[in-house]
């Protein structure tokens, strides 16, 4: 028989993390799975300090890849590059059909106290996401609501540019007996992305299972507090991460981010359905760069076409929450870290109505 990834996985799964008792892939520990040529190599990502101690780990991992059909050498190496930091109990290790469905740690959640968790999903890039998720965030706490906002696109975060937090590192805090990442405090919200815990300007290279338990870790593990809402700013599209990822939150509703040309649109139907299949329910739809008013004579030019996401969300049924323009102001806003909805003027008030609109819709 052929090599198999999924085999290798499951395999992976059954052995675990002297320290915790969780299967080192669970735990994220799995940094790199490649095979080439009948050569196998894993990648485990620990603490320096605890090398010695994970030898036995390394080699148990290393002989039961080995074991795998259509392997012929299996190495496994122990690195700290990349890492995440390790923060609170783990869970007591449990079976699962699914090697990488998400476990929520023992003892105090971190979302404990979150009363609506909503997803903002785009389906593709390059249609402002982001920036929607961030302003719409802070345009509810400006009307009074306790928001989080988790930054869950993790091979592109941007959290931190458009919060004004670039560079900062997260740190750990006590919290009802057990150690939580503490979110950062920025324009009224409480934030939490991957930049946080990573380094500047180094990709991450990750799996769909590791994407969707850095994911998941970041929702249970951070001390998140009391919050009315929390945004969580899904990675684009609709695969198997988005997908697992949505089954692993379960979200109270999702909110589709697209520009009004037809491209993206069809993309925004592919959006929905995939929440539809999970049975999330579509609590509203954004158009972005519904219009460009150029500075200088005021016209108006619809460049990517005109109210076509709005058009949409009466065909498909869902709200209409509102439309953003193509205006500089939301561009340099975003540059510099301060988001417009945080500013007073015409373009912080769009971001209010849609957040007004939201609350109505949640």
């Amino acid at each position: 028989m052929p090599y198999s990834e999924g085999a290798a996985l499951k395999v992976l799964s059954d052995i675990r993390d002297p320290r915790t008792g969780r299967d080192i892939v669970s735990a994220g520990m799995l940094g790199d799975l490649d095979f080439k040529d009948g050569s196998l190599t894993a990648v485990l990502l620990i603490d320096p300090a605890l090398a010695s101690g994970f030898e036995p780990v390394r080699k148990s991992a290393e002989d039961s890849l080995l074991g795998l059909s259509g392997v012929d050498k299996a190495t496994v190496v122990l690195t700290a590059h990349k890492a995440a930091p390790k923060v609170g109990k783990s869970a007591a290790p449990r079976r699962s059909p699914n090697p990488h469905q998400a476990r929520r740690p023992e003892g105090y959640q971190g979302d404990e106290q979150v009363a609506t968790v909503l997803a903002v999903s785009s389906a593709k890039g390059g249609v402002g996401k982001s920036t929607i998720a961030v302003n719409l965030a802070v345009a509810l706490a400006k009307q009074g609501k306790a928001v989080g906002l988790l930054d869950a696109d993790i091979h592109g975060p941007s959290a931190p540019i458009l919060l004004g937090l670039k560079g900062v590192r997260a740190h750990t805090e006590e919290a009802q007996g057990r150690r939580l990442i503490k979110p950062f405090d920025a324009h009224g919200l409480k934030a939490m992305s991957i930049g946080f815990l990573t380094e500047d300007d180094g990709p991450i290279i990750w799996r769909g299972p590791m994407v969707q338990g850095a994911i998941s870790k970041m929702l249970w593990d951070v001390n998140w507090g009391k919050l009315d809402y929390l945004i969580i700013d899904m990675p684009p599209g609709t695969g198997d991460a988005q997908l697992g990822l949505a089954q692993d939150i379960k979200p109270k509703g999702a909110i589709i981010i697209s520009t009004p040309q037809d491209l993206a649109l069809a993309d925004a139907r592919k959006g929905v359905r995939m929440f539809e299949k999970v049975d999330i329910p579509i609590v509203g739809i954004v158009e972005n760069m519904s219009v460009y008013v150029c500075p200088d004579c005021g016209s108006s030019h619809h460049i990517f076409g005109e109210n076509g996401a709005k058009i949409e969300a009466e065909k498909l049924g869902v709200p209409f929450l509102g439309g953003a323009p193509l205006d500089i102001s939301i561009r340099e806003s975003g540059d510099n870290g301060i988001p417009a909805a945080s500013r007073d003027g015409p373009v912080a008030d769009i971001f209010a109505k849609m957040a007004e609109n939201l609350i109505a819709q949640t």
